[in-house]
């Protein structure tokens, strides 16, 4: 597959989060309404070609029943970009990660979007924006293009400028010949702090429209349910919808028809402990502490009788065996 014209109109994608959508997690929301993509963690291509390698691999890790995959890449050496995405494109990468042959990603991302400040000062993700950087992004998503040889599609996400909103920045973009273009309809100074800017999506699809009508254009931001996503979608004339932190207030967030706000408190702990007995078997070798199941104990452990004391009881154990049993505890 070397594009993602099968996709439906919209398509759903869960988005990238940093110890968020691991494997683990990603399984979680195949279980229950899965979207159409899934994109990894974001994963430094400077670091996979280095000695740090086997300790970056797990936000890599996947299973066979992941068959939606979307690799996300962020990093600094174009070399390295163009490596990685040829070990992606001819499925050695998955074959490292214990993967029988045959299952593999399905594209490539290229993190140009996210704004934490660590990333932005060492001029990579959303410091691409800036003018002065462009020479750089636009080597990088070359050097991706060439490792990955027209074998997967490639894909950029991206915020709507770095102080501003830039539109210079999707004029550059969509002269790249991208497969699809994501959008965080936000600026990278305005983080997460203020509503999406829904309105300016409109104007990057007529460029889309103008430049690269192929382009699949992606809008991110605020969506917390599938039908205020297909609204968002005909409304700007999208392709697609990315869904990120809605997901925490809805593991059915890509259902037709969300029905969690039905599901009891039983059921919920009931999911939780599906979720934890599958930390415990992915990461036996400790690549995960034990605190990163903290951000997801509000998704299932909320809306219920002495729920935030139970959240604070969860929150303060040392091992998925205390977690657990705690749950079980709770439900009978």
């Amino acid at each position: 597959m070397s594009s993602y014209s099968g996709l439906p109109k919209p398509f759903f994608v869960l988005a990238p989060m940093d110890d968020v959508t691991d494997t683990v997690f990603r399984q979680i929301i195949l279980s229950t309404a899965p979207p159409n993509l899934f994109f990894t963690e974001f994963v430094n291509v400077d670091g996979l070609m280095s000695p740090g390698r086997p300790k970056l691999l797990k936000k890599l890790r996947f299973v066979p029943d992941e068959t939606s995959l979307v690799a996300q890449l962020w990093g600094l050496r174009p070399e390295n970009f163009r490596a990685i995405a040829e070990q992606i494109a001819d499925g050695s990468l998955a074959r490292e990660l214990g993967l029988p042959d045959g299952c593999n990603f399905v594209g490539v991302d290229l993190n140009m979007g996210c704004p934490a400040k660590s990333e932005v000062q060492n001029g990579t993700c959303s410091a691409l924006i800036k003018p002065e950087n462009r020479d750089l992004a636009a080597d990088i998503i070359a050097a991706t293009r060439a490792g990955l040889s027209g074998r997967l599609p490639l894909s950029v996400k991206t915020r709507l400028g770095f102080s501003q909103i830039d539109m210079s920045w999707f004029e550059f973009l969509l002269a790249q010949n991208l497969d699809m273009l994501t959008v965080h309809a936000r600026t990278r100074k305005e983080m997460s702090k203020v509503p999406a800017h829904w309105d300016e999506l409109r104007i990057v699809r007529e460029i889309r429209d103008r430049l690269a009508p192929a382009t699949l254009l992606v809008g991110n931001g605020d969506v917390e349910s599938r039908q205020q996503g297909e609204e968002l979608a005909r409304e700007y004339g999208l392709d697609g919808i990315m869904i990120g932190r809605g997901v925490f207030h809805d593991p059915y967030v890509f259902a037709t028809t969300s029905l969690w706000h039905e599901v009891s408190p039983k059921e919920r702990l009931s999911l939780y402990r599906r979720h934890v007995e599958m930390f415990a078997a992915t990461w036996q070798e400790g690549e995960r502490p034990i605190p990163t199941l903290n951000k997801f104990c509000k998704i299932y452990v909320n809306g219920f009788d002495d729920a935030k004391e139970l959240r604070e009881r969860l929150m303060a154990a040392e091992s998925t065996t205390e977690l657990l049993s705690l749950i079980d505890n709770a439900s009978q």
